[in-house]
C-alpha cells in the first residue's frame, strides 16, 4: 500500500512541472518588431544591436537569406528564439529593387 502511494505522488510531479514550464514558456514569449539582417541560411536573424536570434521557422524566411529585413515575431529572450509572424523587406532592400526595376525600362 505505501508503494502505491508513492508511485502516485510521483506521477503527479512531472504533471505539474510540464505545465509550469508550459506556463514559463508562454509568459516569456511576446509580440516584438525587428529589424536585421537574414543570416545565409536563413535560420538566424542578426538584429541592428548586433544580437542573433535564432529562428525557429525558417521557413518563413525563405527568399530572404543575407537581405536586411523587418519582421514582427514571437520572441522568447531567454532562449533567444525568434517565431516568425511576418516579414517586410528592409527600406535599402527596397530602394535597391526598385532602382533595378527601373534600369529595366
Amino acid at each position: 500500500m505505501t508503494s502505491l502511494l508513492a508511485l502516485a505522488q510521483d506521477t503527479t510531479k512531472p504533471r505539474e512541472m510540464k505545465q509550469e514550464t508550459a506556463k514559463a514558456e508562454k509568459v516569456s514569449t511576446k509580440v516584438v518588431n525587428l529589424s536585421g539582417k537574414v543570416g545565409d541560411d536563413g535560420k538566424t536573424l542578426v538584429d541592428k544591436d548586433n544580437k542573433s536570434w535564432t529562428v525557429t521557422n525558417p521557413e518563413a524566411l525563405k527568399g530572404h537569406e543575407g537581405h536586411e529585413v523587418t519582421l514582427k515575431a514571437h520572441e522568447n529572450a531567454a532562449k533567444t528564439e525568434i517565431q516568425v509572424v511576418s516579414v517586410k523587406m528592409g527600406k535599402s532592400e527596397m530602394q535597391e529593387t526598385k532602382k533595378k526595376d527601373e534600369m529595366k525600362y
